[in-house]
């Protein structure tokens, strides 16, 4: 396959056609899909291509090693602290896909695996996600989903969504209580990379009848957890040498 020969550096519509051996506007639809599906990411800088997340996570490896290798003792000390699951997950068109899990050893807790699709109008996940996003960038993003439940609480306008997203940016992550589900709350914070573009999120769910009075303090050992990988990944050290 062109992109994985390409050892994870992006490659531009021309250069696969060429590769391949086919014409640019066919190659051009079908990365279009691929990207619908997660299967190939596209650089919104560079427009160029790469081999997108699902395929790895599919494949049981991953692709940018260095964000799952930098969050694994990351999301395993959330554990300890919490005691709850803690995940790490990314942006895939309208919904939000996990390819990272970490839960304690509990007879009931908030079930999560590595591939599991959720939507991310409703998700602490989603909202983390969404946390620089304006009202005008959530119309096309979403324009194709019906904002009603799974849960009892979940936005139902852009507007109330937006209301909510801009509380989360305020506060530095987000809080959901039973919007994906009833029972279920959770707390997410973005991720950052040496850009500071959001590239995935943190967060921990948990059954609100065991997690609901712990929801502030939780939100703040989440979002510093989310900032401890942000820095791994060179955002902070940007931010310092730019101020």
């Amino acid at each position: 396959m062109a992109l994985e020969a390409a050892n994870g550096k992006g490659l531009s519509v021309t250069r696969i056609a060429a590769l391949v051996g086919r014409e640019k506007s066919q190659i051009s639809r079908t990365l279009k899909v691929l990207g619908e599906y997660g299967f190939v990411d596209r650089d919104p800088d560079t427009l160029t291509y790469r081999i997108g997340w699902r395929v790895y996570v599919l494949a049981g490896h991953a692709v940018k090693p260095q964000l799952l290798e930098e969050a694994t003792p990351v999301l395993a000390r959330l554990v300890r602290e919490l005691g709850e699951t803690a995940h790490l997950s990314l942006l895939s068109g309208n919904e939000v896909m996990t390819v990272l899990s970490e839960a304690p050893n509990r007879a009931v807790q908030a079930v999560g695996w590595a591939g599991r699709m959720v939507p991310v109008h409703c998700t602490s996940s989603g909202r983390a996600l969404l946390l620089d996003y304006e009202l005008a960038d959530l119309t096309p993003l979403l324009d194709e989903i019906t904002l009603d439940g799974p849960g009892p609480n979940a936005p139902r306008t852009l507007d109330e969504l937006f209301r909510r997203i801009r509380a989360a940016r305020e506060r530095g992550f987000a809080i959901v209580d039973e919007e994906f589900e009833p029972g279920l709350v959770a707390v997410g914070a973005p991720v950052r990379d040496f850009r500071r573009r959001i590239v995935a999120a943190v967060n921990v769910s948990a059954p609100k009848f065991r997690f609901a009075g712990r929801l502030e303090a939780a939100g703040e050992a989440v979002k510093a957890a989310a900032d401890e990988l942000s820095q791994r990944l060179g955002a902070i050290e940007r931010d310092s040498a730019s101020a």
